[in-house]
């Protein structure tokens, strides 16, 4: 089988695109990955000569969420159209919505990693303004024009169907992460990991409480104390950190904490459908309005070792269940009931 998958530079979708990728070429599937968003840093340009992506493109035409950009929506669309011409795959895997509805000549899968409209109601507390409706009825016609809708969670599907009403079969295909992080002998410290400006993160409530607290609290990433680390800095961090802390108002999945649970850190999130639905009774939830229940979980955690500790076993033992290769079982099943006109049941 033969895949094209699309996917941007500019956060989490990258690394789980690799990671299908890879688990997809153990199942004999060759993957072309297409890059949009940003140029490939040095360091992405390393992990993808490292996959076993079969054959790459790059571009830095703009994403469907930024301003302005439909011009470079439309260039991007010809570009994919030639090199599906020129790969000629049985599947085009789609981690965004517009270009579903270009003229493909086989079935479409579009993964529904986040949207606009939900991530407005989620921050915002309000529906997204008038100028989003264009934006808006070009992910309609996209997902219309679907052959099957996946998304990570329950919660973040049941966004799309509330939102855009798609008519195609839908699925629920949960992330897998693999690691190399080696837990070590944990420190006393908290850490976050995200955009600081990114209100969907909510880190400035994490920064609010930390004065408060008898451990340190680190920050990586845009904007964030520590600034960007390198993914080698940020897994020695997971390695060592005691607690990872995201009060996120938005996360349609979470893979950040996904790999803070496997590195054996307890986590302290959001409570957030999404994140209740990954991590279960797994993590230790706070409003993302509350920064007194924020302090209050994080004080109980670090003054407490056997709490922290079983708590973060619970997270390792519930982490284990999002492999690579269950997530690579899944989208294999999808392809190939797609490619066979089978339909398959809503989620």
């Amino acid at each position: 089988m033969r895949i094209v998958m699309t996917a941007d530079t500019v956060g989490g979708v990258w690394t789980y695109a690799l990671e299908l990728a890879d688990a997809l070429a153990e199942r004999g599937v060759d993957v072309a990955l297409v890059t949009m968003g940003a140029p490939l840093r040095p360091e992405q340009r390393s992990e993808l000569r490292a996959s076993r992506v079969r054959r790459a493109y790059a571009a830095d035409y703009a994403l469907e969420w930024a301003d302005d950009p439909w011009r470079d929506l439309e260039l991007a669309g010809e570009w994919l159209l030639e090199i599906a011409d020129d790969f000629q795959p049985d599947i085009v895997h789609l981690n965004g919505y517009v270009h579903a509805a270009l003229p493909w000549k086989v079935p479409t899968v579009v993964v529904g990693h986040s949207c606009v409209l939900s991530w407005h109601r989620a921050v915002r507390g309000t529906d997204a303004g008038p100028q989003w409706r264009i934006y808006a009825n070009a992910v309609r016609r996209g997902l219309a024009s679907a052959s099957l809708v996946v998304a990570p969670t329950h919660a973040m599907l049941d966004e799309l169907v509330r939102l855009y009403d798609p008519s195609c079969p839908k699925l629920v295909v949960p992330n897998g992460r693999s690691t190399s992080v080696r837990a070590l002998a944990k420190e006393p410290f908290v850490l976050a990991a995200g955009r600081m400006w990114d209100d969907a993160k909510n880190l400035p409530a994490l920064a609010r409480v930390a004065s408060r607290l008898e451990w340190p609290v680190a920050i990586a990433g845009p904007g964030a104390p520590l600034g960007i680390v390198s993914r080698a800095a940020l897994d020695d961090l997971l390695a060592r950190a005691s607690v990872f802390a995201a009060p996120a108002r938005y996360e349609p999945f979470g893979l950040t904490p996904l790999e803070a649970a496997l590195a054996g850190c307890a986590l302290v999130l959001g409570d957030i459908p999404s994140l209740r639905e990954v991590w279960d009774d797994s993590a230790w939830f706070v409003s993302p309005d509350d920064d007194e229940a924020l302090e209050h979980a994080l004080v109980a955690l670090l003054t407490n070792d056997a709490r922290r500790r079983s708590l973060a076993g619970r997270a390792r033992r519930r982490a284990a269940r999002y492999t690579p290769a269950r997530m690579a079982d899944g989208y294999l099943a999808a392809y190939e009931r797609v490619g066979a006109a089978d339909p398959v049941e809503a989620a």
